[in-house]
């Protein structure tokens, strides 16, 4: 029998930059009340957003992922030519073939880069996060770059209470490459599909197709059941990446969880029992629900604002359609 080479990737894997992408429109609640019958104090008590950005034709998912990479790149300090690996998570590429990932991979100029799509939902930056991890320690690539981006306004049926107000578009993006020491955590992830219904595209891209429904699929969600299985059993995931990391809240200095609801936001911070030293991302603020990219995106705004250094250690969660999640510690780059 046949002994294979042993890999000679890194010991460990850390986020070497950050970057991300707003597109130019924003817009605020007042624009979302032309077609749902709400208020501006409604939508700010119930999410949290004031305002939210949306692409333009211009800014493409390719184009924006391009814009946030380019970024995310500089920041860590490598040439283009250096990422072996391209992960870009999102649901709103409207092509099923080819991945976006080998259109981006190209336009930025890597050489050659393994370049593929994830759909894990909200939790998809934490998927492909820890994919590039694997490829790093496993050796197949020195540097990864990992994209959450979505264009959900194309998915947002404007006449929906429940969802009208929350999507929002935009970019971010990680370089992830060696290190000597543990930098990424491991990964508290997993699947309820027995809860797939409570967040789902309205209708099959089929029935479309097939004129058996005249309107355009959308993104729907069971409000109350998300925020419930939210704020009760990720707290609990939240908790058990903590615990796997070897740490305690009390080592904690960020937590950046997906930005779905600033309810949800809030009531994990209580039940998690976070100290008031550890400084929460509530960038849904401003840029609404992204998201796959809501989490690298406050990872941006939460260091170019200073609100969070390099070296900090941060708890990031995502969650979201499947039902699926994904937790996990990193130390910020």
């Amino acid at each position: 029998m046949a002994k294979l080479k042993p890999s000679k990737g890194a010991p460990y894997a850390r986020i070497l930059g950050v970057g991300g992408y707003r597109p130019t429109r924003v817009v605020p609640n007042e624009v979302i009340l032309e077609t749902i019958d709400s208020s501006d104090e409604w939508i700010r008590s119930r999410s949290g957003i004031e305002t939210r950005h949306w692409a333009s034709d211009e800014e493409t998912v390719a184009q924006m992922s391009i814009e946030a990479s380019g970024k995310a790149i500089a920041d860590a300090g490598i040439s283009v030519e250096q990422i072996g690996g391209v992960i870009v998570s999102t649901v709103s590429h409207f092509k099923q073939t080819p991945a976006v990932a080998t259109e981006i991979a190209d336009k930025l100029g890597t050489n050659k880069a393994a370049a593929f799509d994830i759909s894990a939902g909200c939790a998809g930056f934490g998927y492909g996060l820890t994919l590039a991890k694997g490829m790093i320690v496993e050796g197949s690539a020195q540097y990864v770059l990992v994209i959450g981006v979505e264009r959900l306004s194309d998915l947002t049926d404007l006449e929906d209470r429940a969802t009208a107000f929350l999507f929002g578009d935009g970019a971010g993006a990680v370089v992830v490459g060696p290190s000597q020491e543990p930098a990424i955590g491991p990964t508290v992830w997993g699947s309820e599909g027995d809860k797939s219904e409570t967040i789902k595209q309205t209708v099959p891209w089929t029935d479309y197709r097939d004129g058996t429904v005249a309107k355009f699929p959308a993104i729907t969600q069971e409000g109350q059941a998300v925020f419930r299985w939210a704020v009760f059993e990720m707290a609990k995931v939240a908790q058990q990446a903590l615990d796997a990391a070897g740490i305690t809240v009390d080592d904690l200095d960020v937590f950046i969880p997906h930005q779905a609801n600033v309810r949800i936001i809030d009531s994990m911070v209580k039940t998690l029992k976070l100290p008031e030293h550890v400084t929460v991302a509530r960038d849904i603020r401003t840029t609404g629900n992204t998201s796959a990219a809501s989490i690298p995106l406050a990872m941006e705004r939460l260091l170019a604002t200073g609100e969070a250094k390099s070296g900090d250690t941060a708890l990031v969660i995502g969650f979201g359609a499947g039902l699926v999640y994904a937790a996990t510690v990193v130390t910020l780059p």
